[in-house]
């Protein structure tokens, strides 16, 4: 069976994919990806980590800034049996998500339907779950509501922050997708609908979702920064001098119910122990 794929996405957790499934023998027909953008102190043009992965094997990428009638039609040229996205970052039209013969499926980490949205992983670490999961699922044009083809439980430990629990996720994924791929090709897998009662949403993070209270619950604080350890981080404001410092937390604890600060990077200084801070602030 010689079936081909399109493979939408643009970050990281997307380039980590395609890597497992070129290892399995999978190669994208075309690789869809963000357009490049200006990045990093010198805001130099800079290419997505998938174009960047395209690039090394020598794959077509295509990078449109919308996906419009023009980009659907030049789409269909290359016939694809299969489109994969995985953190694409665009709304695909109905139209481009049926077009190939076996559809469009997507990677999402969360069972759904808990957690469908863009968040999923950040939202099982802030309500202190135990455990989440893989879901592969039969993309519709309605946020992650689509038919389960396959899902993996995945355990979370206690301790565990979003970047290490998202490299878990995105390694199981990559290696689920995988392994199922020729299943889907052969459409030998029955979709599981999704129980729409039991269905929750996360949204779309922002910088100012991070700011923590040092006075709130200390477990809470804890998920809290476990859960958006990385991007965008969490911290809180000390007052010095008068002035309302903005304290991003780079590392902390919980232990016999307490919430602990140990590392800090106060605004516009260098990294250090957040007890060396409090005593140079006395």
């Amino acid at each position: 069976m010689n079936k081909t794929f399109a493979f939408f996405g643009t970050p990281e957790v997307a380039s980590s994919t395609l890597t497992i499934l070129a290892m399995h023998g999978y190669k994208p027909r075309v690789i869809v990806t963000s357009p490049n953008r200006r990045a990093g102190r010198g805001m130099q043009m800079a290419e997505t980590d998938v174009s960047l992965w395209a690039n090394e094997h020598g794959i077509e990428c295509l990078k449109p800034e919308k996906i419009d009638k023009d980009f659907i039609e030049n789409f269909k040229k290359y016939n694809v049996d299969l489109s994969i996205v995985i953190a694409y970052g665009k709304i695909l039209p109905e139209e481009l998500i049926k077009l190939p013969p076996l559809g469009t499926i997507n990677i999402h980490y969360s069972l759904l339907p808990k957690y469908r949205g863009a968040s999923p992983v950040e939202e099982a670490l802030l309500h202190g779950d135990e455990v989440t999961g893989i879901s592969i699922q039969k993309m519709e044009y309605k946020l992650d509501s689509g038919a389960v083809l396959v899902e993996e439980v995945v355990p979370i430990d206690k301790d565990e922050v979003k970047t290490d629990l998202l490299k878990r996720l995105t390694e199981i994924g990559g290696k689920l997708l995988a392994e199922k791929l020729p299943d889907i090709f052969g459409n030998k897998i029955i979709p599981k609908t999704q129980d729409e009662s039991g269905a929750t949403f996360c949204k779309k993070l922002k910088k100012e979702d991070g700011l923590i209270d040092l006075s709130d619950d200390a477990k809470i604080n804890y998920n809290k920064y476990r859960a958006l350890e990385g991007w965008p981080g969490t911290y809180f404001f000390i007052n010095k001098e008068s002035k309302n410092i903005r304290m991003k937390i780079r590392k902390a604890s919980y232990e016999n119910g307490s919430f602990t600060v140990e590392r800090v990077i106060p605004e516009g200084k260098k990294e250090i122990d957040y007890s060396e801070f409090i005593r140079n602030k006395n």
